[in-house]
């Protein structure tokens, strides 16, 4: 992989975590920092399930079944990072 494929997956990935966020209800007690992150991770584990069930986008135009695949991995990224992530204000962990 050239260092220009690299560059552009990690701002697609910018661009999937903030979709990926976008599909789940409600608000994330997570940071935008971790979004983008793993924004970054759904984009090459997306491009990772396509390309294992053979999809390519040989035909060229908006390859919308990859979209699809890396907005749903974000998704569920954000789902598992918002449940693991302690809320703002919680006393969990905290004794007097």
């Amino acid at each position: 992989m050239q260092i220009t494929g690299i560059i552009s997956a990690i701002i697609i990935g910018l661009i999937i975590g903030a979709l990926g966020r976008l599909v789940i209800p409600g608000k994330q007690p997570i940071p935008i920092w971790l979004t983008l992150v793993i924004g970054i991770a759904a984009a090459f584990i997306g491009g990772a399930i396509a390309a294992a069930f053979g999809y390519s986008n040989a035909g060229g135009g908006i390859p919308w079944i990859l979209i699809i695949l890396q907005v749903a991995v974000a998704a569920i990224g954000v789902t598992l990072a918002a449940g693991m992530y302690p809320r703002r204000g919680s006393r969990r962990g905290i004794r007097s």
